[in-house]
């Protein structure tokens, strides 16, 4: 079937907003009877909290049938944008007043980014050779959640995301949406019977991803007009779009990522929320990338001296790595960070405004208390170089060979 006879571009036309709505319904109705529970894995980003306002919208005015369950496993990373994190917070107080169950999904103290990285010394992420961030405080502990949920329930689960491709990549074939994995009929959406990587969920799980088909101008017209609406849910949903730079964040193909994301050349997310008035206070928020940047330099750092043995009893391929922050760098940071957050809500207070909340109180308990422990990452003792030392490397067959190589942990 091709995608002309299934509605995708009546007529070589777009999709309309009715159009994409009714598409998503048909996605919910094909496999929601399938499934007695459903899950809403939600970053509050913009496409996820289209997905669930729109779905409960659905189900509150009849045009899809509520679940046994519905739980919305909503992923606080302890690192997101204030506005965004301010809107998650009020849709949430929305849904508790309609009797949905909210769970926020947290990493462990230990494994959260702050404290991961100036307690445990691990070095900030980065694209090349050390990109832990998303996994860790992200998918494992949504993963975890998963899995509770799970041994608490007599059947099934959908879980639904807001995964969105767009019509872009529909036209494209980037993405056959004519059918889907695991038997989906035509039209409804990226179904899979299970979630690639739940473990121990095997058979017991399923994703939907009932927005896959939405153009990003949709997105932004639900969050800022159709959804704070009270026939559509009064929902607040608009402080999201603000979020991503207002009216002109689709013009700008606006993405949000952590607070000083060190995944990205340039702070875009944070630069577009700036240069709105009511969050211009945020603007030493500015310093934490070039610090993660810093920390990345040899100077702040352990390596491994001449050749490293590994269990096997083979020699690793990148001799004289990088490796942890000392723990001066440590204490440097976390002096930074937290004058960064005290500057901005200096501000805030004066102006009346939100505070930010980049390392609370226990967790800088816990970054002092892993540094007086003298606590290093695994496969570290403390003892190695500082990264600044130029060492040979000693090869297995005995032979020497000054260098300095600066490859990261």
């Amino acid at each position: 079937m091709s995608l002309t006879q299934i509605g995708f571009f009546e007529g070589g036309q777009r999709l309309q907003m009715t159009e994409s709505i009714e598409l998503t319904i048909q996605s919910l109705q094909a496999y929601g009877d399938g499934h007695p529970h459903w899950g809403i894995a939600w970053s509050g980003g913009k496409d996820s909290s289209a997905t669930l306002t729109l779905l409960i919208h659905l189900m509150e005015t009849g045009r899809i049938q509520r679940p046994k369950t519905l739980t919305v496993f909503y992923a606080d990373t302890r690192q997101e944008l204030l506005p965004l994190s301010i809107a998650a917070h009020q849709i949430m107080d929305d849904l508790s007043e309609r009797g949905i169950d909210v769970e926020t999904v947290m990493a462990p103290m230990d494994k959260r980014f702050m404290v991961y990285i100036l307690g445990r010394g691990v070095p900030p992420p980065n694209n090349n050779t050390l990109r832990w961030c998303t996994r860790q405080i992200k998918i494992d502990p949504m993963q975890e959640a998963l899995s509770h949920r799970l041994a608490q329930l007599d059947g099934n689960v959908l879980m639904i995301t807001g995964v969105r491709q767009g019509e872009s990549a529909i036209r494209d074939r980037r993405i056959e949406m004519s059918c889907g994995k695991d038997g989906a009929e035509c039209g409804q959406g990226w179904y899979q019977q299970v979630l690639p990587e739940a473990k121990g969920l095997r058979g017991r799980i399923a994703t939907l991803a009932p927005l896959l088909h939405w153009r990003v101008c949709h997105v932004w017209e639900w969050l800022k007009h159709w959804a704070p609406q009270s026939q559509f849910g009064d929902w607040s949903t608009a402080a999201i779009a603000d979020a991503y730079g207002g009216d002109e964040a689709e013009e700008i193909n606006a993405r949000t990522g952590c607070t000083g994301c060190s995944l990205t050349e340039t702070d875009t997310a944070l630069d577009n929320i700036l240069l709105q008035p009511r969050w211009s206070y945020l603007a030493p928020l500015k310093g934490l990338k070039p610090l993660w940047r810093e920390l990345r330099e040899p100077q702040y750092r352990l390596r491994k001296a001449g050749a490293e043995r590994l269990k096997d009893g083979s020699i690793a391929k990148n001799p004289q790595r990088m490796g942890p922050l000392t723990f001066e760098a440590r204490l440097m940071a976390l002096d930074r960070i937290l004058r960064i957050q005290a500057d901005c809500n200096a501000a805030a207070r004066a102006l009346g405004r939100p505070e930010v909340d980049l390392i609370n109180a226990e967790e800088e308990a816990r970054i002092r208390e892993l540094i007086a422990a003298g606590t290093w990452p695994d496969g570290w003792e403390g003892d190695e170089p500082l990264a600044t030392t130029p060492l040979d490397i000693v090869y297995q067959d005995g032979s020497i060979q000054p260098m300095l190589l600066l490859e990261e942990y």
